[in-house]
This record gives C-alpha cells, sequence and structure tokens, in this order.
C-alpha cells in the first residue's frame, strides 16, 4: 500500500491543474459575469444553468444541489474516485511526480486500481495499433480500406488489431507490469483453462475512450467466418468501463458540438469515423447498448442544453432505413422531452448507413445526410399513423388518440400548433381547431402534472436556500425553530460582506477583522467569520496585501468546523456578488450595514437594562446610560460619515 501522498504535492497538483479546463472536459461553460462560468450541472438533471465555476478562487459550486468544492473535488465526485485516485490522474496530467510520506516516488505497483486499469488499456491500445501493421492483420487493413478508410484513418482514430493467438495481449501486457489479476479486471483479458486469455483475439479493435480522452474499453470487430463470437464484442462492464455512460467519439467531438451547438448520433464505429472524414465533426455513437438517459446527460452538458439558453442546439439522429432502425428511431424519440434541443433524424435515401454513403456517394452525401434532416416529432407522428387505417372513421380516431400526445408534448408553443394543423391535415379531418383544441388540452393536463412533481432546484439569487440552524455547530446550538433563510432581506448585508471577505478581502481589510462572531444574526455566517480569522483574517496574515487569493481559500475552507460549512463557504466564495465589478465604496456599504445593525441591537439590550436598573434605583444605571450615549454617538457618526467612521 502507499503512503499519504505529500502536502506539498497535493497543494501543487492543485494548483497545476486550472479548474475551468477541468470542468470544460465535462461540459460546455459559458460566461457567468464577474470572473465566474456556468453550465449545466453535472450531478444533477436541471434546466436551467446553475452550476458555477470561479477559475480564479479554484472552486465550483452549484445553487442547485449545493455540490461544491475545488478541482479534487469535482474529479472526485464526477468520476467517483477516491481522493488518492484523483491526485494521482491529475498529477499524470500536469507531469509532477508524487511523493508518499512512506518517502520516495510512487512507483507503479503502488498506484490505485483505476489509474491502473486506464494505463492497461493505454498500454493495449498502443499495442493493437502496432499489429495492424502485421502480416496477419491484412484482413483487418482490407476490411477498413473496403470501407473507405486508409491509414491516416486509422491512425486519426486509433484502430488496431488483436492478434489471433490465445495470449499475445496478455503475455505482452504481463512484460509491461500488468498483473493477471489486473488484466482480467481491466476486460482485456478473461478466464481461460490455463489462466488469462485475450478476450479480443483476431479482430479489428476500437479504442473507446471516456470524454477526457482516456481509453477506458475497447469494441471489436469479427473478420473471419471461424469466428463464432458476436460480430462486434465490446468490454464488459469494469471500474473503468459502463457502456451507459459512454459515448463513442466525444472525446473528438465535444469542442465542436458545443462550438456548433449540434451533435450527430450515428451506430457505430464506422460511421463516427465517416462521418468525421466527410466533415461532420460532431458525430457520436453509443458502445454496443441503445441511446438512453444517461448519454442524454452528457450531450446536455456538452450542448448547454438549457431551457434558458437565446439558442436552441440540435441533436440530429441517423439510422438505417430498415425496420430495426425505425425502431430505434422510436427509442430515440422517447428520450426527446430529456433534451431543450430541438431533436432530428436523418434517414438516408436506400437506407444506407454513413459509412455506406461516404463509399457510394462521398462526403457531401453525408453533409447532405445531416443537412436533410427531418424533425423527429414529424418522423414518430408518421409512423404511428402508419399503424391506422386512416381510411375509416375508426382509424382515425384511434390514430389522433395515438398521435395527439406526441404533437402535446413539443415544448415550442408555436411549433405545437403547427403540428397540431400538420395532424388534421395528416388524418383528413377539416375541422383543425378542434384538433388543435385537443392537443392543447393534453399539453395543459401534461404542464399540470409536471407542476405536482417534484420542483426544480433553485438557482443563485432570490430563491431561497433554507439552511437549519443546525447546519452550522457551535454557533447554531440552542432550541430548534423553524428553517433560517440565509438569502432572505433582513440577512442580505451579511451575506454580502462575507462574500466580499472570501471574494475581495482586500477591499474590507483591515476593518473587517475587527468585526465580532456576534455582529453575524445568521449563526452559519457566524461560523464562517470563525473560520476566516482562523485562517489568519483578510488583513495582511490573510490576502489583505494581495497575496494568493487560491492559497487564502484554502486555508479558510480547512479552518472551517465539518463539510457543511465547508460547502456554505465554496457556495459564497462562488456566488457572484449583487454589483458585478465591487469597489471600496461598495464593500463600505456592507460593513457600515453590518455595523448599523450589530449597534442598534447592542442599543436595545443597554436601554433595556438602563430601565430595569433605574427601575430598582441601581447606581449602575448611570454608567449604562453612558454607554448607550456612546453608542448613539458612533451610530450616528455611521450614518453621516459612513466607512470613514469604521477607522475612527
Amino acid at each position: 500500500m502507499a503512503g499519504r501522498i505529500n502536502d506539498e504535492d497535493v497543494r501543487a497538483v492543485r494548483d497545476a491543474v486550472p479548474i475551468d479546463a477541468v470542468v470544460a472536459e465535462y461540459l460546455q461553460l459559458r460566461n457567468a459575469g464577474g470572473g465566474n462560468l456556468k453550465g449545466l450541472c453535472p450531478f444533477h438533471d436541471e434546466k436551467s444553468p446553475s452550476f458555477h465555476v470561479s477559475p480564479s478562487k479554484g472552486l465550483y459550486h452549484c445553487f442547485g444541489c449545493q455540490e461544491g468544492g475545488d478541482t479534487i473535488a469535482f474529479v472526485m465526485k464526477v468520476e467517483h474516485l477516491s481522493f488518492a485516485e484523483t491526485v494521482e490522474r491529475l498529477a499524470g496530467q500536469a507531469g509532477i511526480t508524487l511523493r508518499y510520506e512512506q518517502g520516495g516516488y510512487a512507483p507503479g505497483r503502488q498506484q490505485s486500481e483505476r489509474t491502473r486499469l486506464v494505463e492497461a488499456h493505454k498500454v493495449a491500445a498502443a499495442y493493437y495499433a502496432e499489429q495492424l501493421g502485421s502480416a496477419e492483420a491484412e484482413v483487418g487493413r482490407r476490411f477498413l480500406d473496403e470501407r473507405g478508410f486508409d491509414q491516416a484513418a486509422a491512425e486519426r482514430f486509433g484502430v488496431g488489431y488483436a492478434p489471433a493467438g490465445w495470449d499475445h495481449a496478455v503475455r505482452f501486457l504481463r512484460g509491461r507490469g500488468f498483473t493477471d489479476r489486473e488484466l482480467l479486471a481491466s476486460g482485456i483479458a478473461q478466464d481461460g483453462r490455463r489462466g488469462p486469455i485475450d478476450r479480443f483475439r483476431g479482430r479489428l479493435v476500437w479504442p473507446i475512450r471516456d470524454i477526457t480522452g482516456e481509453v477506458v474499453g475497447f469494441g471489436a470487430r469479427r473478420l473471419r467466418d471461424d469466428d463464432n463470437g458476436p460480430k462486434y464484442l465490446n468490454t464488459p462492464e469494469t471500474p473503468i468501463y459502463r457502456k451507459s455512460q459512454v459515448l463513442y467519439g466525444i472525446d473528438l467531438a465535444k469542442r465542436d458540438i458545443a462550438k456548433h451547438n449540434r451533435a450527430v448520433v450515428v451506430e457505430g464505429y464506422t460511421d463516427v469515423m465517416a462521418c468525421h472524414l466527410a466533415g461532420v465533426t460532431t458525430a457520436i455513437a453509443t458502445c454496443g447498448t441503445a441511446f438512453g438517459g444517461e448519454h442524454v446527460k452528457i450531450l446536455r452538458r456538452v450542448l448547454m442544453d438549457s431551457s434558458s439558453s437565446h439558442s436552441a442546439g440540435e441533436v440530429v439522429f441517423t439510422f438505417d432505413g430498415d425496420a430495426a432502425g425505425q425502431k430505434a428511431a422510436l427509442r430515440a424519440f422517447e428520450d426527446d422531452q430529456k433534451f431543450a434541443a430541438r431533436t432530428f433524424i436523418a434517414v438516408s435515401p436506400g437506407g444506407m448507413d454513413p459509412c455506406e454513403l461516404r463509399l457510394a456517394e462521398g462526403d457531401a452525401a453525408v453533409e447532405k445526410l445531416v443537412d436533410s434532416r427531418t424533425p423527429l416529432f414529424d418522423f414518430a407522428v408518421r409512423s404511428v399513423l402508419r399503424q391506422h387505417d386512416l381510411d375509416t372513421a375508426e382509424g382515425r380516431s384511434a390514430a389522433l388518440e395515438h398521435a395527439a400526445p406526441i404533437v402535446a408534448g413539443i415544448k415550442d408553443p408555436a411549433i405545437r400548433r403547427d403540428y397540431a394543423v400538420r395532424l388534421a391535415g395528416l388524418l383528413g379531418v377539416l375541422d383543425e381547431e378542434f384538433i388543435v383544441r385537443r392537443v392543447y388540452q393534453l399539453a395543459r393536463r401534461s404542464r399540470a402534472q409536471d407542476r405536482g412533481g417534484a420542483g426544480r432546484p433553485a438557482g443563485p439569487g432570490p430563491g431561497p436556500r433554507a439552511v437549519a440552524p443546525a447546519a452550522a455547530p457551535a454557533a447554531s446550538a440552542g432550541p430548534s425553530g423553524p428553517p433560517l433563510n440565509l438569502r432572505s432581506p433582513a440577512l442580505l448585508a451579511e451575506r454580502e460582506l462575507i462574500k466580499l471577505a472570501l471574494q475581495f478581502p482586500h477591499l474590507v481589510a483591515p476593518v473587517f477583522d475587527a468585526y465580532g462572531e456576534d455582529e453575524f444574526t445568521a449563526p452559519p455566517y457566524a461560523v464562517v467569520r470563525r473560520a476566516i480569522a482562523d485562517a489568519g483574517g483578510v488583513g495582511p496574515g490573510g490576502d489583505g496585501s494581495g497575496g494568493d487569493g487560491v492559497a487564502y481559500l484554502g486555508r479558510v475552507r480547512e479552518a472551517a468546523p465539518d463539510d457543511t460549512v465547508r460547502g456554505l463557504i465554496t457556495e459564497l466564495a462562488v456566488e457572484p456578488l449583487r454589483r458585478r465589478v465591487p469597489d471600496a465604496f461598495y464593500a463600505g456599504v456592507q460593513l457600515v450595514q453590518v455595523r448599523l445593525a450589530a449597534v442598534d441591537r447592542r442599543l436595545a439590550e443597554l436601554e433595556g437594562a438602563a430601565r430595569r436598573l433605574e427601575a430598582r434605583g441601581d447606581e449602575s444605571a448611570a454608567g449604562v446610560r453612558q454607554e448607550v450615549w456612546t453608542l448613539q454617538r458612533y451610530r450616528i457618526s455611521l450614518r453621516e460619515r459612513g466607512a470613514e467612521a469604521l477607522y475612527s
């Protein structure tokens, strides 16, 4: 077992890999103002982006599901890795060699299981690619050539060949230091009578990469008649490969998908190759499984598929024109409502797939196929109507009841009405308004059902974020009560001041360091105030002198008593301020408002104490009255001079 990773190396890894670059590997980010970025959260389904990233602070926070943290926390969460596995992965990307507390640098045998499995796939992919040039692989090269793929195309997509022997790859990988247990766990090998044997024997092999570009599996195509296995053989489910969560070609296509706001979903590896070579560089495919909900989530994040987006994206499905292809298209239609993007289908004349079409008619024909797409709604409606006899009243009635819910599901009301009118024409019904009313009746019913379900998480802004006082231990002790709304107007100045202290500490230094915890009436804010103090404050010991903001926030988060408070710190460090570009004047206003509120509370306490003492004839009432007078003068000074009074 490896020892604990050296703390300096952990900090070096965290600083070396920008959080926005890491997050951008998984979802599309757009400007959110104030130097922040936003996108659709990868940790929960949402229609509007509430996932914010602050590159300058090295933090992320989702205002919908409350997930947040730094670069390491993000990769741990999104990839389901341990802390050590995440640091090792990011260190490999940054070229940093890790040291362990037991001494020395990490040898291969000490690396995490996931790191080892990814490395095994990387080495295997290179081995298969090299074998494609062997004499035995001539059958594989001929297969590619017959489909219009030359050597350059094979190299571009990493296509390789697995030798036909029982254990060629196993012996090669053993020679590279991988154990039999690792080879079996990776799926590259399988159990044989005398030990592990190659899974992909005598086949053409495509490396399957995740969205970050790491090889996590393989797809292998049968080449010989004596191969009794399936036509395509894929890596089984492993610790690093889930076929329902992988899209072939996503690593190559993701940037163009985001750039062009369009994704093209095809059915196989050669179709992806054909599309990319023909100029359709947004093509991706599933890996041995139907297009499903997890694939939708991946595409939505890359497309920035938001209901609040100004330009609707497109998802174009291409399927064979045969019965199986049409069935697959209808399955895809079932997932349509999970997109905000508009979905289309492209079926080429003669039912050829993109690979066959490119071979028969050239690159331009593939581009034309995608450009001549048909709305998936239209395809679904026509497919439904073909199941009924429209020459009879009974058939038309049944067709209407079957097709109307499909049209009612169209998200755009204008397009929904257009399709309702079109449905009337297809049914041969003269009373178009009858069909329109029926469709809108179903649409209203559907919306009512949606409203009756779970509400959508609120994003940053006026939406309430109910946090129980118990969320802040120590400062929140006391009788239980109603949930504490930390975004209420009464707490607005406190929240804004804490945000300034975390995001722009130099604007509130050194005055903020003189503020006590009791000046923050919300217990969670009081605990954050204590964490800032424990981290050295916002003055020269903190970050007020213009030091490293990322390091300062790191110290504050480390000073938090638990993950709940740490999460609140992250949220406040990423949440946009109410003023886009804060300055010293704006910071002074928040400082004064919080101090005035504290003074008013203290005055009320002292006034009550003075009256009680005076009623008893206690001579100490005079001292309390003097304190009241002093605070009243200070209050007047704060109101008249503003932040200047804080420095005198």
